[in-house]
């Protein structure tokens, strides 16, 4: 005679098969504009730098990427043009050396660079409403963008044969060194906003 097994039991013997993924808990999805810029920034090469700067914007930022990304940029900007005063006050403003000289102008075409970007996106399409058109505004501000970066690491590159004043180059190539790490994280945030959207549109 077959003995029937009761549901109840059933369910206790398959539930030990279960896969465990089943078990574990969702994602939590961000609840407010901070934890929305710390989920942000884990995407960036700097992530508690990109946290630390852009934290107390949290509340005009809320989740908005596109608002994030505009920040980060115009952060960077802000920052880039305190360094270029600093440089050109701090070490000879009318005759710098032809390195110094060569920096100055770098960081000038990175502020463009910045410009541009930030400019390219308060122009934005929505990518919702001509893909084509959004795909090549973002395409720009990323060019914008990587130019200003690699204007900042061509600055920094002109020190490297550099000996005679050790001070001043640590200095400049210090302070440049920061502002590149805004830049790329900056970068980093309009991808993930340009990704967002085209997924999203």
């Amino acid at each position: 005679m077959v003995t029937m097994m009761r549901p109840t039991l059933l369910i206790l013997l398959f539930s030990t098969f279960l896969p465990q993924i089943l078990t574990v808990d969702p994602p939590l999805l961000p609840s407010n504009g901070s934890d929305f810029i710390r989920l942000a920034c884990n995407t960036t090469l700097y992530p508690d730098l990109c946290f630390s700067t852009l934290s107390s914007f949290a509340n005009s930022i809320q989740n908005d990427s596109n608002r994030l990304a505009r920040v980060a940029i115009s952060l960077t900007l802000h920052n880039t043009l305190h360094l270029l005063s600093y440089l050109q006050n701090a070490y000879n403003r009318d005759h710098p050396t032809p390195v110094l000289r060569d920096c100055f102008e770098n960081l000038k075409d990175a502020v463009d660079g910045m410009r541009g970007s930030m400019k390219q996106m308060k122009e934005l399409v929505s990518a919702s409403g001509s893909i084509e058109s959004f795909r090549f505004q973002m395409s720009n501000v990323k060019t914008w963008l990587s130019a200003a970066l690699t204007d900042e690491y061509t600055c920094t590159d002109g020190f490297k044969d550099v000996h005679e004043d050790d001070s001043i180059k640590d200095d400049v190539c210090s302070r440049v060194d920061d502002v590149k790490k805004l830049t790329s994280n900056a970068l980093a945030l309009v991808n993930r906003y340009a990704d967002e959207s085209i997924i999203n549109g």
